[in-house]
């Protein structure tokens, strides 16, 4: 059943093509600058904000970071958690992922099986999603035990993509980690978007607004950008991206 949250990013995609999404993570950040980063984000247009890093916080934090940034932004707000230490009771949903390309199984399943109680408790929107770690992985890569699909290696991204929308998964995400040099090429965000019929995510390395309208152009339906963010000029920085966004899938 497809929940309030994705039933409003699903119409954001249909009627916008592709949006963006900011990446806050909250190791990175207090409370208060969470809640600034969030206000100017939606100032410069993006659709939700995702809370959530590659490595581990304190529940407690979390929990203070979300509450923040849902008081000031009024926009949806998503966990991206790393483990089960990254659900909040406070969020609005929680992409409930499976990394697809780790050799550990608690990262493809041990950790929902851990997680899919507190999320019933708390009464969180579950967003199944395949998550695909590619090119250096970065943190993410290390922490979750993956290895990551090379960028001339797309086919391979895009059999892992269709694998998991057969699987059930209802997004798939396609990440070149926080930080990354380069993002993902155009061309193997192609090749995914020809196998798939479920929106595709794309992550890691955006910078740019050419870098935007490069991964909108080739298929990305939702653009996450984080650490563009982290910096002084949000609303600028967040507007940019989504103007190549645009100009990208029109």
């Amino acid at each position: 059943m497809v929940g309030r949250v994705e039933k409003y990013l699903l119409e954001k995609i249909k009627s916008e093509n592709s949006i963006h999404i900011t990446l806050i993570d909250p190791e990175k950040v207090t409370a208060s600058q969470a809640s600034a980063v969030a206000a100017k984000a939606k100032l410069g247009g993006t659709s939700a904000i995702m809370i959530g890093g590659s490595t581990f916080t304190s529940t407690k934090h979390l929990d203070t970071v979300v509450k923040a940034v849902k008081r000031t932004a009024k926009l949806p707000v998503i966990l991206f958690p790393n483990n089960v230490t990254g659900i909040s009771r406070y969020a609005d949903a929680i992409w409930f992922m499976s990394l697809l390309n780790s050799v550990d199984p608690y990262f493809l399943v041990g950790a929902q099986i851990l997680g899919a109680p507190m999320v019933k408790k708390y009464r969180l929107e579950p967003i199944p999603m395949g998550y695909i770690i590619v090119g250096d992985g970065g943190t993410a890569g290390v922490v979750g035990k993956a290895v990551p699909i090379p960028y001339n290696k797309p086919e391979l991204a895009a059999a892992h993509a269709l694998a998991g929308q057969y699987l059930g998964m209802r997004f798939i995400y396609l990440e070149a980690g926080s930080g990354a040099r380069k993002p993902v090429p155009s061309g193997m965000i192609r090749a995914v978007k020809s196998y798939i019929d479920v929106p595709l995510i794309v992550g890691g390395g955006i910078k740019t607004r050419k870098q935007a309208l490069t991964a909108a152009a080739a298929g990305a339906d939702i653009i996450v950008t984080g650490n563009i963010v982290e910096n002084a000029e949000v609303k600028d920085k967040v507007s940019e991206i989504i103007k190549g966004i645009k100009s990208g899938r029109l």
